[in-house]
């Protein structure tokens, strides 16, 4: 129990570390676009809030540009399939009620040819 406490403690502080910058923030229609940014003035994360939950698209990237995961909220659950991008691969992940329901290992060229 005490190690839950600590790791729920730690993925916690890396969100808000992660978010620790003040975001750029947009009004899209009814949904509000935040960007937020690296020390080096790189996009670190950018994607969509309607009502104070994270909707729609959200693209996170690494402190060099290059795209980490890209996937999809709907009232600030995970939903339908991301993609999270590895220098080696690319793995899709099927969320239904922010819940994992299936993983595919893809081809990086196979992303490529679904566009």
């Amino acid at each position: 129990m005490k190690k839950c406490v600590i790791l729920a403690a730690v993925l916690f502080s890396g969100i808000l570390t992660a978010q620790e910058g003040k975001p750029e923030l947009e009004a899209v229609g009814n949904k509000v676009k935040a960007t937020y940014y690296y020390e080096n003035g790189k996009i670190q994360q950018e994607g969509f809030f309607k009502d104070g939950k994270l909707d729609g698209i959200w693209v996170y990237y690494d402190e060099n540009g290059n795209k980490k995961t890209v996937g999809e909220y709907t009232d600030g659950l995970k939903t339908g399939n991301w993609v999270y991008f590895n220098e080696n691969s690319l793995k899709e992940v099927a969320y239904v009620d922010n819940k994992v329901s299936s993983v595919k290992n893809l081809q990086k060229n196979a992303l490529a040819n679904r566009n």
